[in-house]
């Protein structure tokens, strides 16, 4: 097997707060890739950054009385505790503001600009008359031009979906100071993405398997759309890096963002670790010139879905007609979800990482259910608190560290912790476990970690069912039995390694104790060829894992204490036998957005007694779908055609029957039993669907 060279990236995290647990999923993911292609005995050059420029961070920090450079530092000098916490090894971690993106960057712009690829042209955009600066169109909002929607920003509307250019916007206002922008022309610079030439490079490039199936379809539907020309260029004052030869003028945070890739990889060779970073086979004398334009080199990026298209379309044609290689493979994954709810620290649906870590959870219970449902598709994860305890309790724990605690003591005490030598039945089970090396490898690299766990698990029933087949406890019990149970746990610890070998990407800190326990060399991939043989000693076994208690989970989804209810002691009892909620602001009040919205069909649910099924106009030019719990005092006849209020803006919710896009509004006692009945709240006539109730 030759060696292969590789430079693998994550996308890079923006610079304005802490990781979630989606940094995490896909760190984990890419780290588990990295761990196994250098057990392969690849050279693997894992690195990162932080993603440090644009206006959203230029605005934070000015907020926050800090310099964009004192802002962006702080943030990243917390990433080396999640980082070490869920034991993702990059081998550089960098910052897209530094002297190596600004020269990577610039030298790229003037490849592209010399090469004719870069245009100029005068547009008209935004300009706050009171901040003194374009407007980015995020910090635009007002009525969306197609359904009429209040505050919504000067891309997309998201209430109907829709898209559009900030000047479309009805009634625009800045969201940093509230003053209508006006309209002002601007030279920008545009890169050519719409030439014949680049589009006719990047059909074929997206298509020749660098891509999943499902993303090399997605582009193939941009260019069925039409390619645009890149707006590269934003204006001063911007937190990001001057263009060459152009005053005034700023590259646009994704040209420089990706770039980043290359600028932490040229400071991890310029601070000389390239040459001699950890469980690296051999020493590279390449400068990182050299390496980058090494045809042997493949270039691996693992992305989230919602970054596909700077990554695609963007990334590749910058690098091509620079004069560059062009990635490899770009790995996309779908998004992380609760309970099959996206995130929402609120609703206890958030997953903080460092609370996870600081109430002593293991990180690789984490790692281990993260792999077991990750494959090489675009699909999203979704993290369920009692599947986690089954997973890792039944697998790791009842399948996995079983075999190693039923098998050790016995070689400690009756045999002086030395290895026998398995018999025909013992050695036909290992040969089974080893067989199984190739295509272990197989499922590795093609990142289709869910399966691997599968086929591991599977392995070590077999192990336990040839355990209660031999019953070791049993065996020391009968005189005359001693070779035979040194035989059975000799088997035992012997397939406890080879499992180990193919968990060691999933769980390294598992294998470390592991390889100590065992009394052997770090563990690679080649080692599932051999056995550790008859004589080989092991040291005294301690517990390697413990398994989650679902008082664990309970604590990591409470929400923060100062989201916790008010006592009830101290509320204010009102005759609906409910005390008022804690205090909220008015900010948090307009987050909820409630529409009138009319009620234009309803039906029973078939296979609930609760539920009924809502069809809604909401005036957004479409219906949607509420399952609502009114049932038991509403038939659907009463409902259809009636006005009632909606939440418009509630996550969509996964229901058995379908998908939940709202909640109607109800009135009902606290004590339903003693006071039943429901009301479904019903506007006086004059309103009408869109609405919005403020």
């Amino acid at each position: 097997m030759s060696q292969r060279k590789l430079f693998v990236t994550t996308a890079l995290p923006y610079a304005n707060g802490k990781f979630h647990v989606g940094h995490i999923m896909e760190y984990i993911q890419a780290d588990i890739w990295v761990r196994f292609q250098r057990m392969q005995g690849h050279m693997v050059h894992f690195v990162g950054a932080d993603d440090a420029h644009g206006a959203p961070i230029m605005i934070a920090a000015e907020k926050a009385g800090k310099t964009p450079q004192a802002f962006v530092g702080e943030i990243a000098a917390g990433r080396k505790e999640y980082l070490d916490g869920f034991h993702i090894r990059f081998d550089n971690w960098h910052s897209t503001d530094s002297a190596e993106n600004t020269e990577l960057a610039q030298g790229i712009y003037k490849k592209l600009r010399d090469g004719g690829m870069i245009a100029t042209r005068t547009i008209e955009q935004f300009y706050d008359p009171v901040k003194g600066m374009f407007l980015p169109d995020r910090y635009i909002k007002g009525e969306c031009p197609v359904c009429h929607a209040k505050d919504q920003y000067g891309d997309a509307c998201e209430v109907c979906s829709s898209v559009y250019s900030p000047t479309e916007l009805i009634s625009p206002y800045s969201t940093l100071t509230g003053a209508t922008p006006e309209l002002r022309s601007s030279e920008h610079f545009f890169f050519k993405l719409s030439d014949p030439k680049v589009v006719d490079f990047l059909k074929t490039w997206t298509q020749d398997g660098k891509l999943q199936p499902e993303m090399a379809r997605k582009a193939s539907e941009w260019f069925e759309a039409g390619m645009a020309d890149w707006d590269i260029s934003r204006e001063a004052p911007y937190f990001g890096i001057e263009i060459p030869d152009a005053p005034g003028k700023y590259f646009y945070v994704w040209l420089d963002a990706p770039v980043g890739y290359l600028a932490s990889l040229k400071n991890h060779f310029d601070k000389g670790q390239a040459a001699s970073h950890w469980h690296e086979p051999s020493r590279t004398a390449q400068s990182f010139d050299d390496f980058v334009a090494d045809p042997a080199v493949e270039q691996v990026h693992f992305i989230g879905k919602d970054i596909v298209y700077f990554h695609t379309l963007f990334w590749p044609a910058m690098l091509q007609f620079s004069g560059r290689k062009t990635p490899s493979q770009v790995n996309v994954h779908g998004f992380i979800t609760v309970s099959g709810e996206k995130m929402s620290k609120s609703r206890g649906t958030g997953i903080d990482p460092l609370k996870y870590l600081s109430i002593g959870m293991n990180p690789e219970w984490m790692r281990y259910y993260i792999a077991a449902k990750l494959n090489a598709k675009v699909e999203d994860v979704d993290f369920n608190p009692d599947d986690f305890i089954a997973r890792v309790n039944a697998d790791l724990i009842g399948k996995y560290i079983n075999i190693a605690s039923r098998a050790a003591g016995f070689i400690a005490k009756r045999f002086g912790g030395k290895l026998g030598t398995p018999s025909a039945d013992g050695a036909a089970l290992l040969a089974t476990l080893q067989a199984a090396a190739a295509p272990m490898q197989a499922l590795y690299d093609s990142r289709d970690f869910a399966r691997a766990l599968r086929e591991i698990m599977l392995l070590a029933d077999k192990v336990n069912e040839y355990v209660d087949q031999n019953k070791p406890w049993e065996l020391a019990k009968k005189e005359g039995m001693e070779a035979r149970l040194q035989d059975v746990c000799t088997t035992c610890i012997e397939a406890f390694r080879l499992l180990t070998i193919y968990l060691k990407p999933v769980l390294p800190a598992l294998a470390a104790q592991v390889e100590a326990f065992l009394g052997c060399a770090p563990l690679l991939s080649a080692d599932a060829g051999r056995l550790l043989g008859a004589g080989h000693a092991i040291n005294d076994y301690k517990h390697l894992m413990q398994r989650v208690d679902a008082k664990q989970l309970d604590q990591l989804f409470e929400p923060p204490a100062g989201e916790a209810p008010a006592p009830a002691e101290k509320a204010v009892v009102l005759p609906g036998g409910e005390g008022i909620a804690p205090t909220i602001t008015i900010d948090e009040f307009a987050k909820i957005d409630l529409r009138i919205a009319k009620i234009v069909a309803c039906q029973k649910v078939e296979g609930s007694t609760k539920l009924l099924h809502l069809t809604l106009d909401a005036g957004e030019g479409r219906t949607r779908n509420v399952f609502s719990g009114i049932a038991s005092v509403y038939q659907p006849e009463q409902l259809v055609g009636k006005l009632t209020v909606l939440v418009a803006n509630l996550a969509p919710r996964k229901m058995k029957f379908g998908i939940s896009e709202g909640m109607v509004l109800a009135a009902s006692h606290a004590d339903e039993k003693a006071n039943p009945g429901i009301h479904v709240l019903e506007p006086w006539p004059g309103a009408t669907p869109g609405m919005r109730v403020r």
